[in-house]
């Protein structure tokens, strides 16, 4: 568990560590540069730097947070991976069925396998699902989070490398919209933010512009038409 810096989230909770590229926002992934630097650190957890592992010792943790949190699931890894086990996706998903005065954000590239499980899990208001879409060819992930049992169901575009102007955001709640930062970040063009957040604003979804990113994400900021967009979910409502 670690306060965490990512605009949507208050903290990082990683049961899961490690991941492998399967599309092409994957491209820069901060969390294996991450991770690389935790190894070099002589952190326990990261000592096989980016290979999928599983951590017990870390189901405990939630239970001990004594006041209401809004955590990121895997800010280090996607518990849909397939060297992830099922019988550990359930007890994950246990743990977060047990603490339900926390929100959990679980996201993940693997649509496939989150909708061959999602009927075999309970998915209590408190749990929010999502997908990364970073251009129109990994679009169709929205349609098989659309088909799962979750409650809140919710878009992470980032790091958006491409214009999607015809989001189809029935059922979805929330749409976080965010550039690439890092050494050699890919270009992201305010045409596709705008387009993005009008699209969400005619259906009544939750906007939020995470960041421009860049080579100095602090000095772009994330300011887009002078304001920041930092909606979230109902999901008092909703529960």
């Amino acid at each position: 568990m670690a306060q965490s810096s990512i605009e949507w989230t208050e903290m990082t909770w990683n049961p899961t560590t490690g991941c492998t590229k399967i599309s092409q926002g994957c491209k820069f992934c901060y969390a294996e540069v991450m991770s690389k630097r935790l190894q070099a650190m002589g952190i326990e957890k990261y000592k096989d730097n980016f290979k999928v592992r599983i951590h017990e010792s870390e189901l405990s943790t939630p239970y001990s947070w004594k006041k209401p949190k809004m955590v990121f699931v895997n800010s280090m890894s996607d518990l849909f991976h397939p060297e992830v086990p099922f019988f550990f996706i359930q007890k994950v998903f246990e743990v977060m069925n047990d603490n339900q005065q926390h929100i959990f954000q679980v996201l993940t590239k693997r649509h496939d396998r989150l909708l061959e499980l999602h009927d075999k899990l309970n998915w209590t208001p408190n749990i929010w699902m999502g997908v990364s879409v970073e251009n129109q060819e990994v679009e169709h992930r929205i349609d098989y989070l659309r088909k799962t049992n979750a409650k809140v169901k919710f878009l992470s575009l980032e790091p958006l490398i491409g214009p999607l102007p015809n989001l189809n955001l029935k059922e979805i709640s929330w749409v976080i919209v965010g550039g690439e930062s890092g050494r050699k970040p890919r270009p992201i063009k305010a045409e596709w933010v705008k387009d993005i957040k009008n699209q969400c604003e005619k259906v009544n979804v939750a906007f939020f512009f995470k960041q421009w990113g860049g080579t100095n994400k602090k000095k772009s900021g994330r300011l887009l038409n002078g304001r920041t967009y930092d909606q979230m979910p109902n999901y008092r409502l909703i529960a």
